[in-house]
């Protein structure tokens, strides 16, 4: 194991205990235990903003603790039991294979972001589509789920990380990340969000 492949490994493990290291997280993977179950079951059962469920579940799947399966208009999410099983030991002692996947996932990403991020802005736009889904999945959380943004909006929010907004633009569209009707725009790609439609009960 070279010194990179090393610490993207400790890195992937101290994630990990990152993502336990959190009360409501440790409740959601209890309720999660008992079955599987989707965001805003969760944010009923515990009396949370869906958003702050998104943003505890985005931890546990990025962890590998957590798997997703798609069911009609929901993300249905399940225990990893495969990482959940293992002895502490496993995770805390180097090295151990059944992290490799996400190790070596978590590494390309971070590498891509580093590459084509400098102080917070975006220096080139990828023209591999698979560089090019990580820059769109970091650009798309700076819109907020259920918000109608007009293109003028869209675009203050993308100038601040590349002055080709309208490529940026016009990719968050393409790939799915952002829906588009009557010159409004609504983020549809977020970690459990349901339903791809327009913000409920918005008129365009």
């Amino acid at each position: 194991m070279n010194t990179m492949d090393y610490e993207a490994n400790l890195e992937a493990r101290a994630e990990l205990f990152k993502a336990l290291g959190h009360s409501t997280r440790l409740l959601i993977l209890n309720l999660i235990e008992l079955k599987p179950r989707h965001g805003e079951e969760l944010a009923a059962i515990l009396a949370l903003n869906p958003a702050t469920i998104s943003h505890h579940v985005a931890k546990l799947v990025a962890a590998g603790l957590l798997s997703s399966r798609k069911d009609q208009y929901y993300t249905v999410y399940s225990l990893n039991d495969e990482i959940l099983e293992r002895p502490i030991s496993d995770v805390v002692f180097l090295p151990q294979p059944g992290l490799v996947a996400q190790v070596e996932e978590d590494a390309y990403r971070q590498k891509v972001l580093r590459t084509y991020f400098r102080h917070g802005r975006l220096t080139a736009i990828p023209t591999q589509r698979k560089k090019r889904l990580i820059i769109l999945d970091k650009l798309i959380y700076e819109f907020e789920p259920g918000r109608l943004y007009t293109e003028r909006e869209v675009n203050q929010v993308l100038v601040d990380f590349n002055e080709d907004v309208a490529t940026l633009r016009r990719d968050l569209v393409d790939e799915g990340y952002l829906n588009r009707e009557n010159s409004r725009y609504w983020r549809v790609k977020f970690i459990d969000e349901v339903d791809a439609g327009k913000p409920d009960g918005t008129e365009l």
